[in-house]
């Protein structure tokens, strides 16, 4: 198991995943690496592309999974051999299982009824009892992933029913916790969404191709029309015999659903949209939220790139304070996580950032950034603006305290490691080494959301569904 205080102190997320149906037979590889192209701030671990011809023999997959981030790991000639007209895609960061080649996706699978390549962005909380009854059963793992587990009680319930969509809805009956899934088979490719809607998906369609994404970032790099997005315990099917079809048979009641509210604030893409709201607009108003609820004088508003600049614009056009740049981001440097090892990590910031010793020199600073974890991250960046002559340095937060683990997909680590468990808002102010200190308040997360069901849970320790008795997060890594 990976050691909790050997990863960064950013909050990472699980994954991305990306499927396209050609059903003009148009090859779609090219597609599909564009689309995990726009996705891959989703992870940046590994990646890896499957696909099939649905004109060509049954069932026949060709697939490539790798280490690294896309440009690193597909060539053109790579592309050129993925021929076909249906695929899935998957870009990854690892909350559970270790990262390795193995445990890359999409997974596929070769089972009595022909193939599944399953691409899974989530976590699910009953994934070690379903993997050990799996495996009294006879069951063999090549990875050490929850994806695996949700692909193997897929191919096991198509066995019994008519379709590999039921199938997919027989799964979802046993499976607890975040999904977002794309799956493909021989004739089919199918989006499935948990019934909290923990994890985003959308629809979208490019003349007579049909795409399943995480983020409609995707699909605009594509060129693709946005049609809508997958809604919270729905199962659609997308077949040239029927287009889409949806089966809405595991939706909840729209007051229990629980989006992360952390796609809005931080994983997802400014330009992209989850369920109707736009992750620009919500950041911008997490922004004017905090001018509004914590008002402080200064000469300069800056965010800490890039996750923060919304939200700072947005305190800025509250506030009337203008709008600056005080860091200059090293484009070419991924997100710090890449490199989880602490010798390595304490660097990551100078590394990725520089400030702009005249833009901050002299000047009372509003910092403004989305969430403070452990706290070394913040310690470092105002330490820096410090030794570019900020005279004042106010850090505001648009996100509440992290007080609780996530066990969705989201990396939020254990109690002992979130530097607000069991110390003030004065105390970490102290820690950082800021003259101020202010939280986005608990009750703006509901506005910032569209008001939409969502979970709190890292927050509060209120969670939508029983948390795991044990912290079952990493409990197959090796």
């Amino acid at each position: 198991m990976v050691n909790q205080t050997e990863k960064a102190d950013r909050l990472r997320e699980e994954c991305g995943v990306f499927g396209i149906y050609d059903l003009d037979g148009n090859d779609v590889a090219s597609s599909i690496y564009y689309g995990l192209f726009a996705l891959q701030h989703r992870g940046q671990e590994s990646c890896g592309i499957a696909v099939s011809d649905t004109k060509g023999p049954k069932g026949r997959v060709r697939s490539i999974k790798a280490m690294g981030l896309l440009n690193e790991a597909f060539t053109q000639k790579d592309l050129e051999k993925l021929e076909g007209d249906i695929g899935v895609g998957h870009v990854r960061y690892s909350t559970a299982g270790s990262s390795t080649r193995e445990n890359a996706q999409p997974l596929v699978l070769n089972y009595v009824k022909g193939t599944l390549a399953l691409a899974h962005n989530g976590n699910l909380i009953n994934a070690p009892q379903l993997r050990h009854e799996l495996e009294y059963s006879g069951a063999i793992f090549q990875t050490t992933i929850d994806s695996e587990v949700i692909a193997y009680h897929i191919a096991r319930e198509r066995l019994n029913c008519g379709s590999v969509e039921e199938a997919v809805g027989r799964a979802m009956q046993k499976i607890k916790g975040a999904y977002s899934l794309v799956i493909m088979s021989p004739r089919k490719l199918i989006g499935a969404r948990d019934p909290y809607g923990f994890r985003p998906l959308c629809i979208g369609k490019r003349d007579n191709a049909y795409i399943l994404a995480s983020e409609t970032c995707a699909l605009d790099t594509i060129g693709a029309e946005f049609i809508r997005d997958v809604e919270p315990g729905e199962i659609v099917t997308i077949s040239p015999a029927g287009g889409i079809v949806s089966d809405r048979t595991h939706c909840i009641a729209r007051e229990k659903q629980a989006r992360c509210v952390f796609e809005y604030i931080y994983f997802a893409r400014p330009d992209s949209h989850f369920d109707g709201v736009s992750v620009y607009d919500s950041r911008i108003l997490a922004g004017k939220y905090l001018a509004m609820d914590s008002p402080v004088e200064a000469d300069l508003v800056v965010g800490v790139p890039e996750s923060g600049n919304c939200a700072a614009l947005g305190y800025s056009m509250q506030s009337g304070i203008p709008y600056g740049q005080a860091f200059v981001k090293n484009a070419y440097v991924g997100r710090t996580f890449i490199k989880p090892k602490q010798k390595n990590r304490e660097s990551s910031v100078r590394v990725k950032l520089n400030t702009v010793r005249e833009a901050v020199s002299g000047k009372r600073i509003i910092i403004i950034d989305d969430s403070i974890v452990r706290g070394t991250t913040s310690d470092r960046i105002v330490r820096m603006l410090r030794e570019a002559g900020a005279a004042k340095i106010h850090m505001r937060v648009s996100s509440p305290p992290f007080l609780w683990p996530c066990y969705f997909g989201t990396d939020v680590p254990s109690r002992d490691l979130l530097i607000a468990y069991g110390r003030s808002v004065e105390e970490i102010r102290k820690i950082i080494g800021a003259d101020t200190l202010a939280y986005l308040k608990m009750e703006r997360l509901d506005e910032i959301a569209g008001h939409l069901g969502i979970c709190k849970g890292c927050f509060t320790g209120k969670y939508p569904i029983a948390p795991p008795m044990d912290d079952i997060r990493g409990e197959f890594e090796k």
